[in-house]
């Protein structure tokens, strides 16, 4: 979520300020206070005291007022599973996999968005896992996974999937599901392996995805292509400075900021605190390294000339709030594939399926009996 990324980078440099601000007012106050006792000066106003307190306490607890003034109650399920296995990806990494549900039927594989982890689809996966087999998976370097050996690319995660794939049971429908960059991943893995698609593939669906360089699918993307090259910029910087810049991810969350980004950058309507909570914390826990190397290969990346070819059934979720991705973005790769479905959610934001979850996995469903009814019914000799 590049827009997530330049959110969050602008908060943390504000956060880190007023943390800064807090320690000039306690030290100047404490070097008032020392030559008032020198000098046997009257005692100086506590005034800096009490504002370089507040302003330290605000530092490392605003998270929760931040909570409390942008979410509403509401708790999530389960997210932090323990049962998966390391599987080898396609570019060395050693990649996080969990299956659970039903044990006959379709599958849905699971990839989630960039800088999060398979820990964001908690409560669609305890809805879906009713009623099929489910599995996910951490992206190289995000969760669980271990991070590339051979550099940063979509490419290079559509052939990840690709390994994961070849290891799921071939004699169950298989659909694929990805959300922002994990449907970005489906895409590619589509043009790719189109061998798989109709045979091992039998459908995708696309959460809140785009088709090209996420800049030019974004809020204001006229300005934001234009400030490309700063962008890259940055994020070079970030690959650069990580341990710095982990540091000051890590108080920027406990100050509430990184909350403050990501319910601007990522919701839509009513989200609650523990989905914001979540959402800001997998980003701040995943290297900033990691986060701006695959931001850069988002923004080398595009398949819009040859989205045509995507021959399989494919479910398209667009937001109506998505500032990330606009609804435009989906809604052009539902009118070019041959075989598509266009789903809007009016209140969602970016992050859709968290905060929606319950109409994403009604359409996702759907989708799904519909293809598997579509499927062939193997008789025997």
């Amino acid at each position: 979520m590049i827009l997530f990324a330049l959110l969050h980078r602008l908060f943390a440099l504000l956060s880190a300020s007023v943390l800064g601000l807090s320690l000039w007012l306690l030290w100047s106050w404490r070097e008032l206070e020392r030559e008032a006792n020198l000098l046997r000066l009257d005692e100086p106003s506590h005034e800096r005291l009490y504002w370089g307190l507040g302003l330290l306490l605000f530092s490392v607890l605003g998270r929760l007022l931040f909570l409390l003034l942008t979410g509403r109650s509401g708790d999530m399920a389960p997210s932090d599973r323990r049962d998966g296995v390391a599987e080898p990806g396609a570019d060395g990494a050693r990649l996080r996999l969990e299956l659970e549900g039903r044990p006959e039927g379709p599958i849905l594989l699971l990839t989630h968005g960039w800088g999060l982890s398979s820990r964001i689809w908690a409560d669609s996966r305890q809805a879906l896992a009713k009623q099929f087999g489910v599995v996910t998976w951490d992206l190289p370097g995000s969760g669980r996974s271990t991070r590339s050996n051979d550099g940063w690319s979509i490419e290079g995660f559509a052939d990840d999937l690709g390994t994961l794939i070849d290891r799921l049971p071939a004699d169950r429908p298989l659909i694929l599901v990805g959300h922002s960059i994990g449907g970005m991943i489906i895409q590619t893995f589509c043009l790719r392996h189109g061998s798989e698609l109709g045979g091992r593939v039998n459908g995708i669906v696309l959460e809140n995805t785009t088709h090209q360089n996420p800049l030019c699918t974004m809020i204001a993307s006229h300005v934001v292509t234009a400030l490309q090259p700063l962008i890259v910029l940055m994020l070079r910087v970030d690959i650069l400075l990580s341990p710095l810049i982990w540091l000051m991810n890590w108080q920027s969350y406990l100050s509430g900021s990184t909350h403050l980004a990501m319910r601007l950058a990522g919701f839509g309507a009513r989200p609650t605190r523990a989905q914001i909570d979540l959402s800001a914390l997998l980003p701040t826990k995943t290297s900033p390294a990691v986060q701006a190397l695959g931001n850069l290969a988002m923004i080398r990346w595009s398949v819009t000339e040859r989205l045509a070819e995507i021959n399989v059934p494919v479910l398209v979720i667009v937001g109506g709030r998505d500032l990330v991705t606009k609804a435009d973005a989906g809604e052009y790769i539902a009118a070019v594939l041959p075989d598509a479905t266009l789903v809007r959610v009016a209140d969602a934001g970016h992050m859709g399926p968290v905060e929606e979850h319950e109409t994403y996995v009604a359409a996702v469903a759907t989708f799904v009996q519909r293809v598997t009814q579509l499927l062939p019914v193997e008789t025997s000799a």
